[in-house]
């Protein structure tokens, strides 16, 4: 049995992004002392570069062996590398180039530069994830849109029908660009933590949805992740407006 989630409310989004960049050193810290590399999974979107940003500035990310920090991504879209659209692309500019990480350690999805398709790059970020990660993550962080959707699993979308799979490419997703690549349901269950960064008016029905019971991951995609140890809600007032 998975531990209930844990809904954490911050007064405002700068707030919410400053308090996870701390809690994020300290997960990273544990890591370490647990295992000679700590495994993360980043998010993209404005939040998800955010907390990059307050990273930079916590006094205590120099505890940290940035060299002994291997970083992935809970989905990119399927665009060139360097598009300021990608995932990657926002984090890159938010800061997480400074943190001193080794950048053979950072594994970024093929965009169609390096690849043929996004099935083709979906096969060969599961493969770098058996190779290096072995699919187990210390902590995934993951934002979640209005619709409910997370990572690139939207609702009622062919792609969370896979189940036998690390990763899957995603087509005609509702939010453009239309091709992306998506950690499956099955991989993001296979973390440690999983933290979902939640902040606005605008995602606080889904946020209820998500935490609800009763959901169904096929109308409700965030309500199924759930960390192995802990599943935590870090949300601001605003998103929070919704919950009981």
């Amino acid at each position: 049995m998975t531990p209930e989630p844990v809904v954490i409310v911050h007064p405002d989004k700068q707030s919410l992004a400053d308090a996870a960049a701390a809690r994020l050193v300290t997960a990273l810290l544990d890591a370490q002392a647990r295992s000679d590399e700590a495994q993360i999974a980043l998010t993209g979107g404005s939040l998800g570069s955010e907390i990059i940003a307050s990273l930079t500035r916590v006094p205590g990310r120099h505890a940290v062996d940035w060299q002994r920090v291997r970083v992935w991504w809970g989905d990119e879209r399927y665009l060139p590398t360097g598009d300021p659209d990608r995932n990657d692309t926002q984090n890159d500019e938010a800061g997480l180039t400074e943190l001193g990480l080794d950048q053979a350690k950072v594994h970024r999805v093929q965009g169609p530069d390096q690849s043929d398709s996004a099935e083709a790059s979906a096969a060969a970020y599961a493969a770098t994830l058996r190779q290096y990660g072995h699919g187990d993550f210390d902590v995934i962080v993951l934002g979640m849109g209005p619709d409910g959707h997370v990572a690139s699993l939207f609702p009622h979308h062919e792609a969370q029908r896979v189940t036998d799979a690390i990763a899957v490419a995603v087509h005609d997703s509702p939010k453009p660009p239309p091709d992306r690549v998506s950690l499956t349901f099955e991989c993001l269950a296979r973390s440690r933590e999983i933290w979902f960064l939640v902040a606005g008016a605008d995602k606080a029905e889904a946020v209820a949805a998500a935490l609800d019971p009763s959901s169904d991951r096929w109308d409700v995609p965030a309500s199924a992740p759930k960390g192995a140890e802990a599943t935590r809600w870090l949300i601001d007032t605003a998103a929070a407006s919704r919950l009981p």
